[in-house]
């Protein structure tokens, strides 16, 4: 073999011609090799598997006691809140009943929404991935039943000049892809859950999601002979909101006063637009306080003080390595060392023409 052992920019190239060794020689050069390539291990970086790149807000966590403003509660495994569970902030406004009767616009008001992405992988994914492209920023509630569900995700529903002037779409509007009818056992219609709009197929659902008012049942799939309706998550903080949003006046219920309802109200659009500012992913549950308060680099490390690290784990590798190394160096020769190694190698020059076709490095036989 001949290695290259200068690159320097001169009329010759030297190579170590390791054939022109003694015999005794060629094992020492060998455990030579072999001890500085071991030696060299523990200098190596040492790299984890790679994990998949998560979105900021996975690593912000939320302390559910923070949140107060909670719907009823009921006897269900959704009225608790599971760590790592994704949580979105639904910015609003709304006009609390009739501005003639002296009632003004609440701008800014904020509703938590926690996502069961366990229970229900596929409709939490979709209904993150339309949060996070924006895609509700801006559009209005295009449906509100008082004490049944408000119900809003049409991209299509945004105001054309002044409301309630809109798209014809608007209602029936979505981004063209579906996802299928997704049932967990611990997800139901309680009051403040989330839940996915649909046609009568029970996989057409897309953007457009409701609100339950109240706990609502009669949508479970149990109680239903067309498959229900997929609930996801539900209202965290800011219930008292989607309360108002739901006496809003609507078209085919106008007095906006709880106490008077229109039976018959179906399909009503508020009078006064009740509009989504924006919605955002903004952390994760941290019902135990692990993401927001994770172990000190010193008590890690005193929990795993027994275990070598890499660097060290690489170092007793390669002291456990010599032996075999001095034994593949003597598998051919003894080790003997009469003289120096490079003292004694013959320098052999060469000019770059007689090897201009070969690749630097790639150690071409001779």
């Amino acid at each position: 073999m001949i290695f290259l052992l200068s690159g320097a920019p001169t009329p010759h190239r030297f190579f170590l011609d390791t054939a022109s060794l003694p015999e005794t020689m060629r094992g020492g050069h060998r455990l030579s090799v072999a001890l500085v390539a071991l030696l060299m291990l523990p200098l190596l970086p040492v790299v984890g598997p790679a994990s998949a790149e998560q979105p900021l807000w996975r690593s912000v966590g939320l302390d559910p006691a923070d949140w107060t403003d909670r719907p009823s509660t009921e006897d269900s495994p959704m009225m608790d809140s599971y760590s790592g569970n994704a949580v979105i902030r639904m910015t609003v406004s709304y006009v609390d009943g009739h501005p003639l009767l002296g009632n003004e616009r609440v701008e800014d008001a904020e509703v938590i929404i926690e996502l069961f992405e366990a229970w229900a992988p596929i409709t939490t994914n979709n209904m993150i991935e339309h949060v996070e492209s924006g895609l509700y920023d801006g559009i209005f509630f295009h449906r509100v039943i008082d004490d049944f569900v408000t119900q809003a995700g049409d991209p299509t529903c945004k105001r054309l000049g002044v409301y309630p002037m809109t798209s014809p779409e608007c209602g029936s509007g979505g981004t063209g892809e579906t996802i299928p009818l997704e049932h967990n056992e611990s997800l139901s219609h309680v009051d403040g859950a989330i839940g996915m709009a649909r046609s009568t197929d029970p996989d057409s659902a897309d953007s457009q999601w409701y609100i339950a008012d109240t706990e609502a049942h009669g949508l479970d799939p149990e109680n239903r002979d067309d498959e229900g309706y997929a609930t996801f998550g539900i209202v965290r903080d800011g219930m008292s909101h989607i309360r108002a949003i739901a006496r809003s006046p609507t078209s085919d219920d106008p007095t906006g006063i709880e106490e008077i309802q229109n039976p018959a109200s179906s399909a009503g659009r508020p009078l006064y637009e009740v509009t989504v500012v924006k919605m955002e992913m903004i952390g994760v549950a941290d019902p135990d306080g692990t993401i927001r308060n994770p172990p000190t680099v010193e008590t890690a490390a005193s929990a795993t003080s027994w275990l070598p690290s890499g660097q060290a784990a690489m170092g007793w590798l390669a002291l456990l390595a010599l032996p075999v190394a001095a034994v593949w160096a003597r598998t051919e020769s003894p080790a003997r060392f009469d003289a120096p190694l490079v003292m004694e190698a013959e320098l052999m020059p060469v000019a770059a023409s007689d090897h201009e076709e070969e690749p630097i490095g790639d150690g071409a036989a001779d």
